[in-house]
């Protein structure tokens, strides 16, 4: 992995993203793990905008596992999760070819 974490802009986030390379990757990143609803939703959605391709992921940090979101779009990403040694969580967002280009994300109304 890089160590060169680059600030990003991401159009109608509430948070700071941040790209970087792992390998063949180019990674995007946000921590809402100090935020409350609905900005883990709105930033998720923002940022799997950016995931157009297969060789792009998004890291989402939260406080916990964000299951109205997963709810949303679960079906239109691989989505690995792990337990952070702080107790947050970290969620990848992976492309799934044939599914992510249908996923809704105009759509970050929150209901979990």
């Amino acid at each position: 992995m890089s160590d060169l974490k680059e600030k990003v802009e991401v159009a109608g986030a509430t948070v700071d993203f941040y790209k970087y390379k792992d390998g063949d990757f180019e990674i995007y990143e946000f921590d809402t793990s100090r935020c409350g609803p609905p900005e883990p939703m709105v930033n998720a959605m923002a940022g799997l905008k950016l995931i157009d391709a297969p060789n792009k992921k998004l890291v989402m940090i939260n406080h916990k596992k964000p299951m109205g979101l997963l709810d949303k779009i679960g079906e239109n990403y691989n989505i690995n999760d792990r337990a952070l040694e702080d107790g947050r969580v970290a969620l990848e967002f992976t492309y799934k070819e044939g599914e992510s280009n249908k996923a809704n994300l105009d759509d970050a109304s929150c209901s979990g």
